[in-house]
C-alpha cells in the first residue's frame, strides 16, 4: 500500500461530543481539599496514601492487560513493530519505554518506537497544543512507515485526546491490531481502539494533574506490556536480561555477572569470552556453552532469532 493510498483509506469522522462525559481524571479529590494548607510532612502522606490505590487498580485489568500484550506479541513474532501514540505525560512516558528497551533487551531502536504530538520537542518543553489535531496523530505515524503488520498502543489519561483518537483510529483503518491505555472508562478513545486498558485510578491529589497517579498507572501497565513482549520473543532466560547490549561500564559488569552465571566459568574466563564475542553477550554465552568459534554462533543465534535456547539447540542438532 502506498503512501498516499493509505492516505486515501483513512478516514476521520470523529464524530464525538465530549460535552458530557464525566472525566474521573478531572474530578476533585476529596482526600487532599486542604493540601494547601498542609505541612511537608502531611501533603507527602497524603500523596502516598493516593498512590498506594494505583497498584491494586492494576491488579484489577490483569486480563485486559494480557489480551494487549499477547496481541502486541504475535505482530513482533510476525516481523511487525509496535508503536506508542500519545501527548504530554502520556506520549512521553511512551517514548519513555520504548527507548529503554534497546539497551536492556538488545532489540533494534525501530521495534518499539513512542510517537508524541510536537515530536521530540515535546519531551523537555510543553507543546499541549498539538494535542487538538487528530491528522497530526494519523500523519505522525505515516511518516513512520507504519503498516498493516504493526501494533499500535494510544495512551491518553482522559481517553478524549484528538491527537491520540485520530493515531489509533488510522492505525485501525490499515489493518493495524490498536489497544489504548486510558483512565477514564467509556473514552472516545477506547471506542475507536480494538482492544481497551482502563486503569480507573480516581481522583488525582492535585485536581487534572494525571502526570500523578494516572501517569503511574500507564507507567506500570507499559512496563508490564513491554517486559512480558520481550519474554516471550526469547530475550530473556530465566530472569536474566542476556540481551542486554554492554555499552557502558555498568552493562559490561552486568554482562560478565551474567556470562559467569549462565556458564559457571571465571570472571577472568568472562573478561576473555565475552571479548572473543566482541563484547556481545548472548554469543559468548553460545560461544562458552557448545565451545564453538565466533562465527558458528553468530550464525546460530542469526538462524534462532537471536533466541540463546533456539541457537544452542540449533547447534546440537547440527
Amino acid at each position: 500500500m502506498t503512501a498516499d493510498s493509505r492516505r486515501m483509506h483513512f478516514r476521520m469522522p470523529l464524530n464525538f461530543s465530549i460535552g458530557n462525559m464525566i472525566r474521573i481524571t478531572e474530578s476533585e479529590n476529596p482526600f487532599t481539599s486542604n493540601i494547601d494548607q498542609l505541612e511537608t510532612i502531611e501533603a507527602l502522606r497524603l500523596i502516598n496514601n493516593e498512590d498506594k490505590s494505583v497498584a491494586a487498580v492494576v491488579s484489577g485489568i490483569l486480563d485486559e492487560i494480557a489480551a494487549v500484550t499477547d496481541k502486541v506479541f504475535e505482530r513482533l513474532s510476525t516481523g511487525g513493530r509496535l508503536f506508542y501514540t500519545g501527548t504530554g505525560t502520556s506520549g512521553r512516558l511512551g517514548v519513555l519505554d520504548a527507548s529503554e528497551l534497546p539497551p536492556t533487551f538488545g532489540v533494534s531502536e525501530d521495534l518499539v518506537q513512542g510517537v508524541i504530538a510536537g515530536g521530540y520537542q515535546a519531551l523537555h518543553s510543553a507543546v499541549e497544543s498539538s494535542e487538538d489535531d487528530p491528522e497530526a496523530g494519523a500523519a505522525d505515524l505515516l511518516k513512520r512507515g507504519l503498516s498493516e503488520k504493526d501494533a499500535v498502543i494510544g495512551i491518553a489519561a482522559s481517553g478524549t485526546t484528538l491527537y491520540t483518537v485520530g493515531a489509533v483510529e488510522y492505525a485501525r483503518s490499515i489493518g493495524c491490531f490498536t489497544a489504548c491505555i486510558t483512565c477514564n472508562p467509556a473514552s472516545p478513545l477506547e471506542d475507536v481502539s480494538e482492544e481497551a486498558i482502563v486503569a480507573v485510578v480516581g481522583p488525582e491529589a492535585v485536581t487534572g494533574s494525571t502526570r500523578m497517579k494516572s501517569g503511574t498507572a500507564q507507567k506500570m501497565i507499559l512496563n508490564m506490556i513491554s517486559t512480558v513482549v520481550m519474554i516471550k520473543l526469547g530475550y530473556v532466560k530465566g530472569n536474566r536480561m542476556v540481551n542486554v547490549r554492554a555499552s557502558n561500564i555498568k552493562l559490561v559488569e552486568r554482562a560478565l555477572g551474567l556470562l559467569v552465571l549462565e556458564t559457571g566459568i571465571s570472571m577472568e574466563e568472562a573478561e576473555s569470552s565475552l571479548a572473543r564475542a566482541e563484547g556481545d553477550l548472548k554469543t559468548a554465552i553460545v560461544m562458552v556453552r557448545k565451545s564453538v568459534d565466533l562465527e558458528t554462533a553468530k550464525e546460530a543465534l542469526e538462524s534462532s532469532g537471536n533466541v540463546i535456547e533456539k541457537a544452542l539447540v540449533l547447534i546440537s542438532s547440527d
